[in-house]
């Protein structure tokens, strides 16, 4: 396909806010994480002994009064991570250049603003919501895009993915089909995901939550960790001649509609979406520098997808998880994922995988191929993928170019 540059990233997580807070803790090997804490008002016993990303400043955030009406938890972290590394002046600059309405916005969640509908449920006025949060839209799944459409001003075509934990890669996929036909000239793209009662609990019930800190592809791994994370990047037709930056290359997706909550067990999904992201990038496996890989720490999930890595990659590729740093952040995590692959063509720090919490080392399951590595690395390198896998076998792949 032809390549889209990319104009602008950032992502808000349990390790700060912006970009230099997302680099300086994986460069440092600084963890996100904490016990949970979730629940203001909830006693201490009601609360699943776990650990969790949460992004500090949320409850703090204060919308504009145009934006009022649709004050929740989820909207206050999309309007939050909106105000990082210059994205809204980037948002200007593009209206200026094509009209608002030749920009498209897409944002992927996966709970969008449940948390909102729970609240309002807790607090029922009679049989009806309390005033402030009769707002219809907050209870839909389109609430965050509704939200950052109003908060940029841009009116081209607006779209919310909802596809689990896949969702914030799939707009990368959906808005380059929108760009390559014509519809828009470029697109915001993002994600954002809040936790919530119905995020750690049902997890939780599914038997995927982990008491101790995450620990991807390692032996002992017994499940994940959540968060909570808002990120967006800008992508943009490119010029004549232009060879920009950064660039989305490729994309790849798939379903394995094999099981609602486990993967293929033979990764089928997985080797084909990422198979087709190098197909529509031009490029042999051996090409991609780094592999941001979904990496959940679940012990299905890890070993399917490290056995679909070892199938396509060489033993030299660098592929690594990043969620012992913010936690799985679910609709959230392929677009902060995608700026940590962005960050390593910046900057060319490959992150490596954290050990437990208390800082012991890791155990790195023998099951898995040699392409997973645990220790950090810094090299340039000119291409990295991301992986953002979901329930049902939902799958998506993206490959990034960098300078030459």
């Amino acid at each position: 396909m032809p390549p889209l540059a990319v104009r602008a990233h950032t992502a808000t997580t349990a390790l700060g806010h912006g970009r230099e807070a997302q680099a300086d803790a994986l460069r440092t090997r600084r963890s996100g994480l904490r016990r949970n804490d979730f629940g203001d008002g909830a006693t201490a016993d009601a609360r699943l002994e776990t650990w969790i990303g949460r992004v500090e400043g949320v409850e703090a955030v204060r919308l504009p009064a145009g934006l009022a009406a649709l004050d929740c938890r989820n909207n206050r972290l999309a309007w939050l991570a909106l105000q990082q590394d210059g994205l809204m002046d980037a948002v200007a600059a593009l209206r200026a250049r094509h009209g608002a309405e030749r920009v498209a916005v897409v944002i992927g969640t996966s709970t969008s603003s449940i948390g909102a509908s729970e609240e309002a449920y807790t607090r029922l006025d009679g049989d009806a919501f309390p005033a402030d949060l009769r707002q219809p839209l907050l209870h839909t799944p389109h609430s965050p895009g509704h939200f950052v459409q109003a908060a940029t001003g841009l009116r081209g075509p607006c779209v919310t993915v909802a596809t689990a934990c896949s969702s914030s890669a799939k707009v990368f996929a959906q808005a380059a089909r929108l760009i390559h036909a014509g519809v828009v000239d470029a697109a915001l793209v993002g994600g954002i995901d809040t936790l919530c009662g119905s995020v750690l609990f049902g997890f939780n019930s599914l038997g995927l939550v982990s008491q101790r800190r995450c620990l991807p592809f390692d032996a002992r791994r017994d499940g994940l960790n959540l968060g909570e994370a808002g990120g967006y990047a800008i992508l943009e037709r490119l010029a004549v001649g232009e060879d920009a930056p950064l660039r989305l290359c490729g994309y790849g997706e798939s379903s394995d509609a094999h099981h609602m909550s486990t993967p293929h067990p033979e990764g089928l999904g997985a080797r084909l979406c990422m198979g087709d992201a190098l197909a529509r990038a031009g490029l042999a496996a051996d090409a991609i520098g780094y592999l941001n890989l979904h990496g959940t720490a679940t012990p299905a999930n890890d070993s399917v997808e490290a056995a679909a890595v070892a199938a396509l990659f060489p033993a030299t590729l660098h592929a690594s998880s990043t969620k012992g740093w913010t936690g799985h952040t679910l609709g959230a995590a392929g677009i902060v994922e995608s700026v940590f692959a962005l960050l390593a063509l910046e900057r060319g720090l490959l992150p490596g995988m954290l050990g437990d919490a208390d800082g012991g080392e890791a155990q790195p399951d023998p099951a898995c191929g040699p392409q997973i590595r645990f220790g950090n690395a810094e090299r340039p390198i000119r291409y990295a993928m991301n992986n953002s896998f979901g329930f049902g076998g939902n799958n998506c792949a993206l490959v990034f170019g960098g300078a030459a």
